[in-house]
């Protein structure tokens, strides 16, 4: 498992009865989480007295009870800054377990020795795409949210990348990989983190496990002569880590040589010392 275990301003304080206690920064939250199947006996006074809640309904969804929380704070995560904020379904606009892809992408551009084209599709409120740009690459964002791309130049101001090379794109992500493949624009390197189901601007139906393999071979065809590395992520119930890395092998390995990983991404638990599974990551890297 890679353990994103070097926060400061985050940290699973516990988890368990399908819930999380949270400290983002000096705020505390209590968040659904479906993998916490165990019991905890909830010592912490934070389980008491969180700034916020998120409590499912049992119609579908749900909604935060919320005591002294502001609508919004930042956290760092060493030189990058990003705003969260209470969001619908549970989410706070940041998932603190990519920090470990964070530091993967962020080591592989530094230490490239050369310039690096990123793409980052799906690419949300752009964690990733701060982490590169910092890194020192240039990035395309691609969200088909308005407002996930406004938040994302918002991480981007914070951490002081207002100027950095970073195109902002609203698009549907594979409309236009196929429009990049015609221009003949390429790519050093591909960050993706499809949703488990979706739809298209047409209504077309997007599910991952019928999609992943048509999009990861169509992604194929961006990249440059040597590209760098590519990654997968998955949030995706049932699907196995190495279903992504055998993708990556059948798509690019077996083209590039280099070498694939994967494994589930985890956050440490500080009361149990335990880690919490939170999704898959697939890794190709050229060697």
């Amino acid at each position: 498992m890679w353990i994103a275990d070097q926060w400061q301003d985050y940290e699973l304080l516990d988890c368990g009865s399908g819930e999380k206690l949270e400290r983002w920064d000096r705020q505390f939250l209590v968040r659904p989480d479906p993998q916490a199947i165990w019991e905890t006996d909830r010592k912490h006074p934070a389980w008491r007295q969180a700034g916020g809640r998120y409590l499912r309904s049992q119609s579908g969804g749900g909604h935060w009870e919320k005591k002294a929380l502001p609508e919004s704070w930042r956290v760092h995560y060493g030189p990058l800054t990003f705003q969260v904020k209470p969001m619908n379904f549970k989410h706070t606009g940041l998932f603190p377990e990519q920090a470990v892809n964070w530091d993967f992408a962020m080591e592989k551009i530094q230490n490239a020795g050369r310039p690096i084209r990123v793409l980052n599709l799906f690419a949300y409120t752009g964690g990733a795409s701060v982490a590169c740009a910092k890194a020192g690459a240039s990035v395309c964002h691609v969200d088909a949210a308005k407002g996930m791309v406004a938040w994302a130049r918002e991480n981007a101001r914070l951490s002081g990348l207002e100027e950095a090379p970073i195109r902002w794109i609203i698009d549907d992500c594979a409309k236009f990989v196929e429009r990049e493949i015609r221009r003949g624009k390429r790519y050093d390197a591909i960050i993706m983190d499809p949703p488990s189901y979706g739809r298209g601007p047409g209504g077309e139906v997007w599910k991952l496990e019928d999609n992943l393999y048509d999009f990861v071979q169509l992604c194929a065809g961006v990249l440059s002569d040597r590209p760098l590395f590519v990654l997968i992520n998955s949030y995706t119930t049932g699907l196995a880590p190495s279903v992504l890395g055998y993708l990556l092998n059948l798509l690019v390995a077996s083209k590039y040589g280099g070498k694939c990983t994967w494994d589930e991404l985890g956050l440490p638990v500080t009361a149990t010392g335990l880690a919490l599974p939170c999704g898959a990551t697939g890794r190709w890297f050229s060697e």
